[in-house]
């Protein structure tokens, strides 16, 4: 039984077996984001951050597409004389889940891009801390076909995946690429062909499970803050992560870890790894 069966209005959420399945329900318009999805998914974020029995959560999209980014209609058109307060609140709304909760977010986040990922998706993809890619997904910054610049963050986020090069490229001339593109520019970890990419995913998340969710949340929040740093700083914050790690992880993994590497002798670097108790 899937306690939240229609708690949500534009999208689905399940969880089995420790991974919950974000999937965004909007397959008649290519799961746009709307200011209702984006409200949503908020809510959505924040209420299985929560939840124990999920510990890797997968976004992804119904149908054909991961999302065609921002719904157009209902961004621009819908709100053109509204009080500039209420496009106000639209903005965060959006800001808010798509980076602010999803780029740190304290576990482990997949990209599963099963088709169409255009425009303001990439923020969210890019936020997600690893990605697979269906081979013939199809990405586009498309923005300027429409007279429109790229939205939200959506130029920081190609800027800090695909290059320079790459990036502009694909802003200033809109054309589309693929998911195996995709992978080559390193926006998305890889690209495999669709048949296989639910169990790609599983598989990956299942990896993730394995490992100590403590110390998984700052290794990946120590390397996102990092970037941003200077060495100096970035010295002082990673030995500030790694005691906070140690002082907040209730299995104790550090202890033990050492105990398996140098007195059990059971991890080999490479070749066997950390075992959980």
């Amino acid at each position: 039984m899937n306690k939240y069966e229609g708690r949500w209005q534009t999208v689905k959420v399940d969880v089995a077996e420790g991974i919950g399945w974000i999937t965004l329900n909007r397959p008649e318009k290519r799961n746009a984001m709307s200011p209702t999805l984006n409200r949503e998914m908020i809510d959505v974020l924040e209420t299985l951050e929560l939840d124990d029995a999920a510990q890797v959560i997968v976004l992804t999209g119904a149908g054909e597409s991961w999302s065609a980014g921002m719904d157009l209609k209902e961004y621009f058109r819908e709100t053109d004389g509204k009080p500039e307060i209420m496009q106000e609140r639209i903005r965060r709304d959006c800001s808010q889940w798509q980076w602010k909760l999803l780029r740190m977010y304290s576990k482990s986040t997949i990209a599963m891009v099963n088709g169409w990922c255009f425009g303001g998706a990439f923020s969210p993809l890019v936020a997600c801390d690893l990605a697979i890619a269906a081979d013939d997904a199809v990405f586009g910054l498309s923005e300027v076909n429409w007279g429109i610049p790229p939205g939200n963050l959506v130029s920081k986020a190609v800027a800090d995946t695909m290059g320079h090069r790459q990036a502009l490229h694909y802003i200033m001339t809109g054309e589309t690429f693929t998911g195996k593109q995709a992978a080559e520019m390193g926006l998305v970890n890889r690209s495999v062909p669709r048949e296989e990419l639910r169990d790609a995913v599983v598989a990956l998340a299942r990896n993730l499970l394995e490992k100590n969710p403590v110390v998984l949340r700052y290794a990946k929040q120590g390397f996102k803050r990092a970037r941003e740093l200077t060495w100096e700083q970035g010295e002082d914050y990673l030995y500030a992560k790694t005691d906070q790690s140690n002082y907040r992880d209730p299995e104790k993994g550090r202890k033990e870890g050492l105990k398996q590497f140098l007195d059990d002798k059971t991890i080999k670097p490479g070749l066997q790894a950390y075992k959980r108790t």
